[in-house]
This record gives structure tokens, C-alpha cells and sequence, in this order.
């Protein structure tokens, strides 16, 4: 699986959100300013709970466009046998059903991504797993956390 694909999935992603959330701190903003929302009383609080929503989309719009910063500018480097995980790093773990795949990035940390038909979850050194994945090798073990307990699972695969 090329990392490349990673990334432009990645980004794709981030860019929709992005949108998403620009349009949102756009209609808070417009509600915020809006004649309708000014107060009646001194109580009427509207037109203030909008302006902070709106800044709150703002700030996230922000960090979405720091991430898409971030990926654009990430190198992907190539990892030969028995070099251990570390960012830019493609993990496969061994599972019951087969493998699953973990791309371990700088920040957006639980996208789920569908490349060339394969599910991948975007991890950051931040996470309880890229935490435990950081400096493994393939061969060794990590602890994945489930609903009623952490299983063991081997790490395949380092690219």
C-alpha cells in the first residue's frame, strides 16, 4: 500500500472538514450579528452563545488547516526490515481476521481512512497505541485496547 495514497486520503478527508466547519463559524457568525439575535433583556444571552460557537468553529477550522499543513509538508520515509516504528510509519498488526493497518501521523488522530480498499486508522505518538507502537519492531508485541480487555496482538509489518 503506498503511503502517498495515505496521505492524499488524509488530506481529502481534513479538507472536507474543513469545509464543513467554515461554513459552520460562517452561519454562527452570521446568527451571532444578526438583527433577530440582538438581546431583549438582560437575560437574552443568544446572540453571545452564537458568537462563542462561532469562535470555537473558528479555532477548529484553524487546527484542520494546521493538520492539512502539517501532512502536505510530511515527509514519508521508507522503513527497511527491523527499522522500528516511528512517524511516517505503516503498521500492520496481526488479528484474528487477518491484519490491521495503522498509518502513525503527526495530528488528526482517529481518521479512519478507506485505501485501495483497505481500512486504515490514523494514530498519533499521542495515542495509547502510537505510544506503544513508537520504537517497536516487526515481530515484537503491543497491547490493543478493547471494549472488555487489552489484547495482544504482533506486529507484521513496518513500511
Amino acid at each position: 500500500m503506498k503511503k502517498s495514497l495515505i496521505r492524499d486520503a488524509i488530506i481529502a478527508q481534513l479538507r472536507a472538514e474543513l469545509a464543513r466547519q467554515t461554513t459552520a463559524a460562517h452561519l454562527a457568525r452570521d446568527e451571532a450579528i444578526s438583527e433577530e439575535s440582538r438581546a431583549e433583556n438582560k437575560y437574552d444571552t443568544h446572540s453571545q452563545e452564537a458568537a462563542y460557537l462561532a469562535e470555537g468553529q473558528a479555532r477548529l477550522a484553524g487546527e484542520i488547516e494546521a493538520s492539512i499543513a502539517h501532512y502536505t509538508a510530511m515527509p514519508l520515509p521508507d522503513f527497511a526490515p527491523g527499522d522500528v516504528v516511528a512517524l511516517g510509519a505503516l503498521v500492520e498488526l496481526e488479528t484474528r481476521g487477518g491484519g490491521a493497518w495503522y498509518f502513525l501521523g503527526p495530528r488528526a488522530g482517529g481518521l479512519e481512512l478507506d485505501v485501495a480498499r483497505h481500512p486504515v486508522l490514523l494514530l498519533t505518538p499521542q495515542s495509547p497505541l502510537g505510544r506503544q507502537l513508537l520504537g517497536r519492531r516487526a515481530g515484537e508485541s503491543v497491547r490493543v485496547p478493547g471494549r472488555a480487555s487489552a489484547v495482544e496482538h504482533r506486529i507484521r509489518s513496518v513500511t
